[in-house]
């Protein structure tokens, strides 16, 4: 078990580093000197190019450059903002809890959802079954921007039962305001989640060990209950940590559409604008939490399935 982790550990790790140096290497892929490219455009002075260079050691050589500026990241300082002339990590402070809610909603009625619906579609072979399929097909052709310019028509400026644009004050009208960014990810969201609780929960219903259940006459929601649903749970916790870092990277759209504060907009204006430290630090947080959520995932098996621990024991 210990090399096991040691092992998904490590491959953790060059992971997160790997993505590190290409994040980094592209500030000094872009055409022309990397100088121009941070300042993208605007108006300069000598002595601003030359604290350009001061800040971002562009004199040193390359790896020693990255070496610094990846001891700082994992230090927490991540510079200055070129643009909003602000700490970086000041800036992804004021927006992470944005992102944060935004995703724990969704992930809320993305599995809530997903695993009712496919449930029910796993059981209820026939019309159900296929309506809920078309469903799921409907769901994940929609654009997430379509869903969300949908939403805003109908329930933000037609009814007028939400609010239209921002982040919200304090927590219960931030909850109010995530309401119509959570549906709109919740509708490309959970056909995932659906069609694998669906196709799990439908292959441990015909297994022998629940036909034998059924032949001792235990009732049917012990069976979904103590025999289905919690075999079923392995496939389905490994999409839901993968949709969690899914989600993480892909609030972008949303929260643009819905001009919130979070770390996907964020990551947005920062590349459109050329506030490349800001970029850098954000995709390498977005990284970060895919390659950890991995080794969560990893570590929910054993929790789940007693012979995950057994092999982890013998590998």
């Amino acid at each position: 078990m210990k090399q096991f982790l040691t092992r998904r550990l490590v491959i953790c790790a060059a992971t997160i580093a790997g993505a590190s140096f290409l994040i980094f290497a592209g500030l000094y892929l872009a055409p022309g000197d990397p100088i121009s490219f941070l300042i993208g455009g605007r108006p300069s002075t000598p002595e601003m190019r030359e604290a350009l260079a001061d800040q971002y050691h562009l004199n040193d050589p390359f790896f020693q450059r990255y070496l610094q500026w990846l001891g700082d990241a994992f230090a927490g300082d991540f510079g200055e903002s070129i643009v909003r002339r602000r700490p970086v990590t000041e800036l992804i402070a004021t927006s992470l809890p944005t992102t944060i809610l935004l995703v724990l909603m969704t992930l809320l009625l993305v599995v809530l959802i997903g695993v009712l619906l496919g449930g029910i579609a796993a059981f209820r072979r026939g019309p159900i079954d296929d309506g809920i399929l078309s469903a799921m097909t409907v769901s994940l052709a929609t654009p997430v921007f379509v869903s969300a310019i949908l939403l805003i028509s109908v329930f933000a400026v037609g009814l007028g039962w939400f609010p239209v644009f921002g982040p919200g004050t304090d927590f219960l009208d931030r909850l109010h305001h995530l309401v119509l960014p959570a549906i709109a990810l919740t509708i490309a969201w959970w056909p995932v989640i659906g069609e694998t609780a669906r196709a799990s929960m439908r292959e441990e219903h015909g297994r022998e060990h629940v036909e034998t259940a059924r032949s001792r006459g235990l009732s049917p929601s012990h069976i979904v209950r103590k025999h289905v649903f919690r075999n079923s749970a392995i496939p389905i916790s490994t999409v839901v940590g993968l949709s969690f870092a899914g989600l993480v990277a892909g609030t972008a759209i949303v929260e643009s559409a819905f001009q919130l504060n979070g770390l996907g907009s964020l990551l947005i204006t920062s590349v459109t604008g050329r506030d490349f430290p800001v970029a850098q630090a954000v995709a390498l947080i977005l990284v970060t939490v895919f390659a950890v959520t991995n080794v969560i995932v990893d570590l929910l098996y054993a929790a789940l399935d007693p012979r995950v621990r057994t092999s982890w024991r013998t590998a």
